[in-house]
């Protein structure tokens, strides 16, 4: 029972936004069980664990210690200078097995003399903590219900001086901890949530009702109108995500909420953003402060290209002098020096991380950043944490031990995948595979229906689909959609990293039957819908400078003369054409242009299914539902060839191994001797 409350609390608080930020905040919850080695009752506490989610925390995400050892830390601890230590010896008051790893909140848990406890980053709670004149206005709003606590970074001597402050004050819910968040206590779940809520509505309700109508100063830009703005955003985003990747591959977020837009349209923004935010849970993932191009709305594209250069050539040199400043010998190393959030006035927030989900979190924390600016501006001066205590917090060692413990990535982590006739076949098999390797995916298909279905297949698993794959409506022979599809890819994950031309079909004609239409249908899709998805994929790989791989799926028709094929063998040989030239063309800005040949697809494939295969079944005197192993038969191999085979030689040329390939086509026939390369 101890368990389940101290859940349905957990997804209670961290379902809502206003109540903490995701993956930031813990609850624990304090009961009695019998312990399996000498029979007798003990006393334990579940918390949350390092790394976890309120909002969808699990069983599986607990910590359980035994508090009679947790306790016991007390007469042992070294001091505040020593007190990292204290987090190891965590590992040795798990009870059983322990479930996950203890966090470095755990003694403000399990200190508390208190059954249950949630600690919070509420954007109205943090507003008061970081307020110049927090202490003052915690006493103002609350009384003695809720106490001030100083900034103390997180740790075991937090723990204590709240603990204390408890003990000599038997009447407080709970407290505000200077330029960090607040914490909450209760004897039952339902009390400790009802004293969370209580506190953050108080302070929510005091900031509305007391605070100036204006904090961050009067109207200076007008953000442009969405149109406008989002066509801004997709010029400026290759741009900025490969100027952000400077150091690593990043994937990017873009957000032009009101609360964006409007903080980048007053006049105190660049004093603010320059301040930086203060909540460790924000400066973790959003670094110590933002990127801001300092050019009005209105300044032309070309003007804001050059600017972003600079400034950010500027804003690397800043943070390394800033890791300079405040490094020591055991400090950690320089993880980067790249902006995680870039402002732009009038157009918005570009965020940045390892993958989509934690840009997009970075974008949600930098939102949580904006909504305390505001609230401590408008009762108060926003006053974060010294520069020296946020790097102490951004380079910690625990968190970098935090990191250590991350899966290692997947080959195609960071990468965004644009995946032609992804609806079905060989596209959806291909998306498939991308997708777990690490991918984020864009499915393209002239068929949404089909498209969304597999993109909502890739991020089934995901806390937020669209963080894995998203859907794109193009008809590739339209010059308009496969421009706007690739816009789409742009504005969804900040930039293309690899490109698979995989939309197609085809109608099995003699030469004296096939049309002047079925001629030009086929070339229109193939050659010329190759043509236009590369030429407009390589404006944004270009623009990034990151490289990136183009891959066609052509057919051992491009070199195979077949019966009654001109129409179809001719586009395909086109397309392995196109492959040659630009390799040639793109290799010299780290673009590798590589196909794939393939034979007797039949299975799931939409080109067999509208037709072709009981036309190619006709010419080949067998019957339709056997052409797979018609044309197994008629290999080396004796295989048939699946979706999955091509989707494998797509990863094979994408995937590292093959880093020094282009201009490659691989036969994947089960081997068909008259389509040997030469």
């Amino acid at each position: 029972m101890t368990v389940t409350e101290l859940l349905d609390r957990a997804h209670a608080l961290g379902s809502d936004p206003r109540n903490t930020n995701f993956a930031g905040g813990n609850a624990s919850a304090k009961g009695v069980e019998r312990d399996p080695v000498t029979g007798g009752d003990v006393e334990l506490m579940w918390v949350k664990g390092s790394g976890g989610d309120l909002g969808t925390l699990s069983a599986e995400g607990l910590a359980v210690l035994r508090l009679d050892r947790l306790r016991a830390m007390v007469d042992g601890y070294p001091g505040v200078e020593r007190e990292d230590e204290m987090v190891a010896a965590f590992d040795f008051c798990l009870h059983g097995k322990g479930g996950a790893a203890p966090s470095i909140d755990t003694a403000m848990h399990g200190l508390v003399d208190a059954a249950h406890v949630d600690h919070l980053h509420p954007d109205s709670g943090i507003a008061i903590a970081t307020a110049q004149d927090g202490p003052e206005l915690t006493a103002r709003i609350f009384g003695d219900r809720v106490l001030w606590v100083p900034w103390r970074r997180p740790g075991f001597q937090l723990g204590l001086d709240i603990a204390a402050l408890q003990a000599a004050n038997p009447q407080a819910i709970g407290c505000v901890l200077g330029g960090h968040g607040i914490t909450a206590w209760g004897e039952t779940s339902q009390e400790c949530q009802a004293n969370s809520l209580e506190i953050i509505r108080t302070a929510a309700r005091y900031i509305e009702e007391h605070g100036r109508p204006e904090p961050f100063g009067p109207v200076i830009h007008e953000p442009l109108d969405e149109a406008a703005r989002r066509e801004r955003a997709a010029a400026l985003f290759p741009l900025v995500r490969g100027l952000c990747s400077t150091d690593s591959r990043q994937v990017g977020h873009y957000t032009d909420s009101p609360e964006v837009l409007d903080f980048l349209s007053r006049a105190e923004h660049p004093r603010l953003a320059a301040l930086g935010t203060s909540c460790p849970d924000h400066f973790l993932r959003t670094k110590v402060a933002p990127l801001v191009v300092d050019l009005p709305p209105e300044a032309s594209l070309e003007e804001v290209t050059e600017r972003l250069r600079v400034l950010h050539t500027a804003y690397r040199e800043e943070y390394a002098a800033y890791y300079e400043r405040h490094a020591v010998d055991t400090s950690p190393a320089m993880r980067g020096a790249d902006p995680a959030i870039v402002l732009v006035p009038g157009v918005g927030m570009f965020s940045f991380g390892k993958d989509k989900q934690t840009a997009r979190v970075a974008g949600e924390f930098y939102v949580n950043a904006i909504n305390v600016m505001r609230g401590a501006e408008a009762v108060s001066v926003y006053a974060p944490i010294p520069e020296s205590e946020k790097f102490r917090i951004e380079y910690w060692e625990l968190e970098e031990a935090k990191l250590r413990r991350l899966p290692k990535p997947k080959p195609l982590a960071g990468r965004v995948a644009l995946v032609t006739g992804g609806g079905s076949g060989i596209g959806a098999a291909t998306a498939r595979r991308l997708a777990a390797e690490g991918a984020c995916v864009v499915v393209a298909d002239r068929d949404l229906g089909s498209a969304e279905k597999v993109a909502a297949e890739l991020g089934a698993r995901a806390h937020r689909p669209s963080d894995v794959a998203v859907a794109a409506a193009v008809d590739v022979t339209s010059e308009e959609q496969v421009v706007e599809a690739v816009r789409q890819a742009v504005l969804a994950f900040g930039g293309l990293d690899l490109v698979v031309n995989n939309a197609g079909l085809s109608l099995s004609r003699a030469l004296l039957e096939t049309t002047l239409d079925d001629w030009n249908l086929q070339h229109d899709v193939m050659a010329r819908g190759s043509f236009l998805v590369s030429r407009e994929a390589a404006r944004v790989l270009l623009l990034q400078e990151m490289g990136g791989d183009i891959v066609y799926i052509s057919s051992k028709n491009a070199v195979f003369a077949g019966p009654n094929n001109v129409a179809y063998g001719a586009a395909k040989a086109d397309q392995a054409h196109q492959v040659r030239l630009l390799a040639a063309e793109l290799g010299a800005h780290g673009v590798r242009v590589n196909g794939v040949n393939p034979d007797g697809v039949v299975r799931g494939s939409g080109i067999f299914a509208s037709g072709w295969g009981a036309n190619r079944a006709a010419v080949y005197g067998v019957e339709e539902e056997k052409l797979g192993e018609f044309y197994a038969q008629r290999t080396l191999l004796k295989r048939e060839v699946l979706p999955e085979h091509i989707a494998a030689a797509v990863f094979a040329l994408t995937g590292g191994d093959l880093s020094l390939t282009t201009g490659l086509h691989i036969p994947v026939d089960a081997g068909v001797a008259a389509a040997f390369l030469r």
